[in-house]
C-alpha cells in the first residue's frame, strides 16, 4: 500500500536577483500577484491536494517570509471590529497552525537538488513527499499538484509536472526521455537537464511540481555536481531510471505562468486581474484603450 503524500518542501533560499532592486529588502516569494503573494498561491495549491505539512528551505533574509505565515492578533481584532469579514477570511487563510510549518537553512547556494537534501531530516525513510517551486504558478480548475496526487496513486513511484516547449529553450529546462505515453501520463526512461537545442531527447519540460520517492534522497546523498556546477534535483531523479524504479510525467492541464521572470510575473498579474470579478470589467476596459495605443507605437 502507498503511503499518502503529506509533507511538501518548498525552495524559497534564492536571492530574486531578477528582481533587484525590490528583492533587496522583500523576498521574491513575497512579491504579489494583485493581492497574494507568490508563496500564497503555492501553499494553496498544496493544501488543496492534501498536504498538511510544509517544509521551507530559506536562507539568510528571508525572516519576512517567516513572519507571513504567523497569526497576526492585533490586525485580526481590527478588521473584526470594523466588520470587514471578507477581508479577515483572506487574512486568516494565509496563518499557519503551530507544528504545520518548518524551516531549514540552506547555506550556500549548490542548487535545487541541494535545497531538497537540506530538507532529508524532516522526511521518513520510506515516505513520500512534493516539492513545489513557487516560482512557478499554475492556473488551473484542478490544482496542479492535485492532479499529480490522482495519477500517483495509480503509478506510485516518483512524479514529474511536464510541459511542451519551444525546442529552442530546452536548455533552460530538465527534458524528458519519453519511452511512452497514456493519455496525459508519459513513461520516462531518461531525463537530462539544460541540454543543448540539438542533444535535447524531446521537448517535453520539467516544470516545477515534483512528487518524489525518499530515494530519490538518497540519490541526493552521493550526488555530483551537474549542470552549472550545482547538484540537480534532475540527476537524482534520473538516478530512479537506471536503478529500475518507475517516473512518470503528467502533462498537467492548465497554464504556466514563469513568475522568476518579469516578463512571466507581468503575465501573470494580467491573467489573474482578469480572473477577479471586482476587478475584470476595469482593468480588461484599460486594457483594450491601452493596446490600440501600442499598435499606434510600434
Amino acid at each position: 500500500m502507498k503511503r499518502r503524500v503529506t509533507k511538501a518542501i518548498f525552495p524559497v533560499a534564492g536571492l530574486g536577483t531578477r528582481f533587484l532592486p525590490a528583492t533587496k529588502s522583500v523576498p521574491k516569494e513575497i512579491m504579489t500577484l494583485v493581492d497574494r503573494p507568490l508563496i500564497q498561491y503555492a501553499i494553496d495549491e498544496a493544501r488543496a491536494a492534501g498536504i498538511t505539512e510544509f517544509i521551507f528551505v530559506t536562507s539568510r533574509g528571508k525572516g519576512a517570509l517567516e513572519d507571513y505565515f504567523d497569526h497576526a492578533p492585533q490586525l485580526e481584532a481590527a478588521l473584526l471590529k470594523s466588520g470587514k469579514t471578507q477581508l479577515l477570511e483572506a487574512l486568516r487563510a494565509s496563518n499557519m497552525e503551530s507544528g504545520a510549518i518548518a524551516y531549514i537553512r540552506q547555506h550556500k547556494a549548490m542548487g535545487l537538488g541541494h535545497a531538497v537534501w537540506c530538507a532529508r531530516r524532516l522526511i521518513a525513510n520510506d515516505e513520500p513527499f512534493a516539492v513545489i517551486l513557487p516560482d512557478d504558478v499554475i492556473a488551473a480548475d484542478t490544482p496542479c499538484l492535485q492532479q499529480m496526487i490522482e495519477a500517483y496513486e495509480e503509478t506510485g513511484g516518483s512524479m514529474v509536472a511536464a510541459m511542451e516547449v519551444p525546442r529552442e529553450k530546452a536548455s533552460s529546462y530538465g527534458i524528458l526521455d519519453v519511452n511512452s505515453e497514456r493519455g496525459n501520463l508519459v513513461s520516462v526512461r531518461g531525463m537530462v537537464e539544460k541540454p543543448k537545442m540539438s542533444e535535447a531527447p524531446s521537448n517535453l519540460a520539467v516544470i516545477g511540481r515534483y512528487i518524489l520517492a525518499p530515494d530519490v534522497l538518497n540519490n541526493l546523498n552521493n550526488a555530483q555536481l551537474g549542470a552549472g556546477g550545482e547538484i540537480q534535483l534532475t540527476d537524482a531523479i534520473a538516478k530512479e531510471i537506471e536503478d529500475g524504479r518507475p517516473v512518470h510525467g503528467l502533462r498537467f492541464s492548465g497554464q504556466r505562468f514563469d513568475c522568476g521572470s518579469k516578463a512571466g510575473f507581468l503575465q501573470a498579474t494580467v491573467s489573474f486581474a482578469l480572473a477577479r470579478p471586482e476587478l475584470q470589467d476595469e482593468f480588461a476596459a484599460f486594457l483594450r484603450d491601452t493596446v490600440p495605443l501600442l499598435r499606434v507605437a510600434e
